[in-house]
């Protein structure tokens, strides 16, 4: 185990509500983050191989910015503070992890992915319900990296994240995640689009 991969797995955790609280603890840097939960978003996720800690399993890692395009295209502004918060607080669309929390969690939550506005898919008013879920269930620790991306590639060949799609298709439960994410976007596009609620929900 390298060094920033034992800096990652014992950084400490934060929940939703220290995360949007002001001042924000994150930093406004590039990093890698880990998403660990105290419950599981569905029965069938495998967590035998998973990174656990205080009663929590690590599920998800994410980085920001993304790496550099190579195709002349300006670099991603973004960095670890406003992409841990928009996870906590924004919407399917723009979070892949609340899109995949979301597809897992609809019959439990009563959600469903829909086409809103002019063509954005995500679960509307049931993005609260995912927030909510988040602010019981979800914590997040992270790591300052001037190249985040060459650590997340480790993380994923290293261990065991369930709810990781990209690069991870040796994972158990990659088939798994990815039908349910298609089956939720399927059924949205069949469905009559709804009107944009005209502010972030949160």
């Amino acid at each position: 185990m390298s060094d920033n991969q034992t800096s990652y797995l014992s950084a400490q955790l934060y929940n939703r509500a220290q995360v949007l609280a002001n001042p924000c603890p994150v930093e406004a840097c590039s990093g890698v983050y880990g998403w660990w939960f105290d419950k599981l978003p569905a029965d069938d996720i495998d967590t035998s191989g998973c990174v656990k800690r205080d009663g929590l399993t690590l599920l998800y890692a994410g980085i920001s910015p993304s790496k550099p395009p190579t195709n002349g295209r300006a670099p991603s502004k973004q960095n670890i503070r406003t992409r841990i918060r928009y996870h906590y607080r924004g919407n399917a669309y723009g979070s892949t992890l609340r899109l995949t929390l979301g597809a897992l969690l609809s019959d439990d939550l009563g959600l469903q992915l829909r086409v809103v506005g002019s063509g954005r898919l995500y679960f509307h008013e049931g993005e609260r319900a995912i927030s909510d879920w988040m602010g019981e269930h979800a914590f997040v620790s992270w790591l300052a990296h001037t190249r985040p991306w060459q650590l997340e590639d480790d993380l994923i060949a290293s261990y065991d994240l369930p709810l990781n799609l990209m690069g991870n298709a040796r994972n158990s439960y990659h088939a798994r995640l990815t039908q349910a994410r298609s089956d939720a976007r399927t059924t949205a596009r069949e469905l009559p689009a709804l009107k944009s609620p005209g502010r972030r929900v949160t």
